[in-house]
C-alpha cells in the first residue's frame, strides 16, 4: 500500500509536465491504485463520464506499432537507427492512459462531462506525482483519426480527449512562473476606469 508523502499543496505546486522519460515501466498495480483514487473527481450528477484504455505491460509493444504506423507513415524507408530515434518519444514512456468521454449531443452535458474528465485527469497526474511518477497530458490530432480510434476501441459517440503519458524521469524540469491571484482576480463591483467607461 502506497503511503502518501506529499501534501495536496506540495503535489499541485511541485508537479511538472514530464516530456523526457527514462524508459522505466510503470507497475500496473500502482497505476490501477492511482486510477481507483482519481475517480473521486467531482462530476455532474455522478455520471463519471469516462473510461480508460491503458497500456503499461506487454501490450505496450502493440501500441508502439500503432503509434509508429500513424505518426511515421514512411517508417519502412528509415534505417533502424533513425526509426528508433523517432520512436523514443513513445518507447521511453512507462505507461499510456487514453481517456475517453461520451460526446453527448446536448452541449451542457457535453461540456460538463469534458470538465469532469479534465479534473479526473489532473487527479491521475497529482496522485502519480505522489508515487514519483511523472506525466504529460497530450492531445495530438491523430486521437480523432478513424484508424487510431479503431485501434483504441473508441465507439461512435465517444471522444478520446487525452493521451496521458506516465513514467519515471531523471531530470526535473524547471518551474515556469504562474500569474498571481492579484493579476487574474477582479473583486466583484470593483472596475478600473476603462471598464467603467465601457459599461457606460
Amino acid at each position: 500500500m502506497h503511503e502518501q508523502s506529499l501534501t495536496v499543496r506540495e503535489a499541485i505546486i511541485g508537479r511538472r509536465s514530464i516530456k523526457k522519460f527514462n524508459g522505466q515501466p510503470v507497475d500496473r498495480d500502482d497505476l490501477m491504485r492511482i486510477i481507483d483514487d482519481a475517480v473521486w473527481a467531482p462530476n455532474h450528477q455522478n455520471r463519471e463520464p469516462w473510461r480508460l484504455v491503458v497500456a503499461c505491460g506487454k501490450e505496450i509493444f502493440q501500441l508502439y506499432k500503432v503509434l509508429r504506423d500513424i505518426t511515421i507513415p514512411k517508417w519502412k524507408e528509415l534505417s533502424d537507427e533513425a526509426l528508433d530515434k523517432q520512436m523514443q518519444k513513445f518507447t521511453t514512456v512507462g505507461a499510456f492512459v487514453f481517456v475517453i468521454v461520451p460526446e453527448d449531443v446536448r452541449q451542457k452535458q457535453r461540456l460538463e462531462d469534458f470538465a469532469a474528465a479534465s479534473t479526473f485527469i489532473q487527479n491521475i497526474q497529482l496522485l502519480a506525482w505522489d508515487y514519483g511518477i511523472g506525466s504529460c497530458w497530450k492531445t495530438p490530432d491523430y486521437l480523432d483519426s478513424p484508424v487510431f480510434r479503431n485501434a483504441i476501441g473508441a465507439k461512435p459517440g465517444e471522444r478520446i480527449i487525452s493521451m496521458l503519458q506516465l513514467g519515471y524521469f531523471d531530470e526535473l524540469p524547471k518551474a515556469v512562473e504562474r500569474k498571481k491571484a492579484k493579476e487574474i482576480v477582479t473583486i466583484f463591483g470593483q472596475f478600473n476606469e476603462e471598464e467603467e467607461k465601457e459599461i457606460e
